[in-house]
């Protein structure tokens, strides 16, 4: 039998969710229309008609808590079809950010990663960083040489007696790069770490309490198995295809995908090529990780565009809020600057090719300090409520 629950309305987070572009969630009047006509919802107790209920009330502890909140793609079913035109896709949306706020740490960086105001200093900081890595590397060079002879390893890693080769390495030494980029990789990691932890133990408590689950008891190996069967939906935008509206959102989405995925490749591939091979960039075109890395900055640059023009076209009648260009701009910017560094780099414009790595530098900067706190972070959380809803036998 369901335990009896105490209604304590929150007004700040009925106005937070507004902020964050579910300002329609007061014109629904619970008809059920959208969580029956959603075809992905779960037949037993179906999203998203329960969650507009909690979000008009301000039930901030039974939606933040919910895993079905993370099973809503925003496909836009229920919103072409609502009668009062509450969107409900969209305050779900609204209600993830306002979950992926509450569960980051530390909270002052999630919100100000939302807050158009902070967008200067944002970009302020990582902006002067890299001038001063820059200023250090293009003028100090033979103090940073002696300091690193001190520990057995060579400073520089361009290719010796090649001054034709514009390398980027005589603008922002790689070792700085590394040094910049290693530390913050690990802090996301542990934030996502500790969210995660607390994430998980969340929804599951919130499931056992309303009966959506038969496991009452969290077994985390049985999870990680759940996990694997749900990679494959999520490589393949499976979830995406079973919606009737903006099923084209799904090309664009995969594209920016395997993107990640294969700058991630390269990334790594690189790395083993400098640190252990002892084979310093660039590389030539015709080098396979070359292939990848222009294949993958290609569909960067045109997977976000597409989400980019479709938001300006209002193709999917979604509402659009900072949080949604913030990111869309850093991960369009993140792919064009790159594709620009090195068309400038092929095209012997050695200043330019180094204006603009700086620009690509401040714009992996932002995605990835920022990933636990920004819209990006939804692939983390939405992935695990996946496997959990698998390993729940949520149906």
């Amino acid at each position: 039998m369901t335990e009896k629950y105490l209604a304590q309305p929150d007004l700040d987070f009925i106005a937070q969710i507004r902020s964050l572009g579910g300002e329609t969630l007061k014109k629904c009047y619970q008809c059920a229309t959208c969580s029956v006509a959603c075809p992905i919802a779960p037949e037993d107790s179906p999203f998203p008609r329960k969650e507009m209920i909690a979000a008009s009330w301000g039930l901030k502890d039974k939606l933040i808590c919910s895993g079905d909140i993370w099973l809503c793609h925003q496909c836009g079913d229920c919103s072409d079809l609502c009668p009062r035109g509450a969107a409900p896709g969209d305050v779900l949306a609204a209600v993830r950010s306002a979950a992926i706020t509450e569960y980051a740490t530390p909270k002052a960086l999630a919100n100000a990663v939302n807050d158009p105001k902070k967008l200067p200093l944002l970009l302020g900081v990582p902006a002067l960083w890299f001038a001063l890595l820059a200023l250090i590397t293009m003028t100090a060079g033979e103090t940073m040489t002696k300091i690193f002879d001190v520990f057995g390893v060579a400073w520089s890693h361009a290719h010796e007696g090649a001054e034709h080769v514009i390398a980027h390495s005589n603008f922002v030494s790689t070792w700085f790069v590394d040094m910049t980029f290693v530390p913050i990789a690990t802090a996301v990691v542990i934030i996502f770490f500790l969210s995660l932890k607390n994430f998980i133990t969340d929804i599951h408590e919130n499931a056992v309490l309303e009966e959506k689950t038969d496991k009452t008891t969290l077994d985390y190996k049985e999870l990680f198995q759940a996990l694997i069967k749900v990679i494959t939906t999520v490589l393949k935008h499976d979830k995406f295809n079973e919606c009737e509206s903006n099923k084209e959102r799904a090309t664009p989405h995969m594209m920016v995908l395997y993107a990640f995925i294969g700058l991630f490749i390269v990334t790594a591939v690189c790395g083993i090529m400098l640190y252990i091979g002892g084979l310093p960039g660039p590389y030539s075109q015709l080098n396979p990780i070359k292939w990848l890395a222009n294949i993958a900055g290609v569909s960067l640059v045109i997977g976000s565009g597409i989400m980019i023009k479709n938001r300006l076209d209002k193709k999917d009648d979604q509402i659009t809020s900072y949080k949604d260009w913030f990111i869309l701009g850093v991960v369009f910017a993140l792919g064009l600057t790159g594709m620009l560094t090195e068309m400038a780099r092929l095209a012997h414009l050695e200043y330019i090719s180094y204006f603009l790595y700086y620009l690509h530098l401040i714009a992996i900067f932002e995605l990835f300090a920022f990933l636990p706190f920004s819209k990006m972070a939804h692939l983390v959380y939405r992935t695990t409520a996946m496997a959990y809803a698998e390993y729940g036998n949520r149906k």
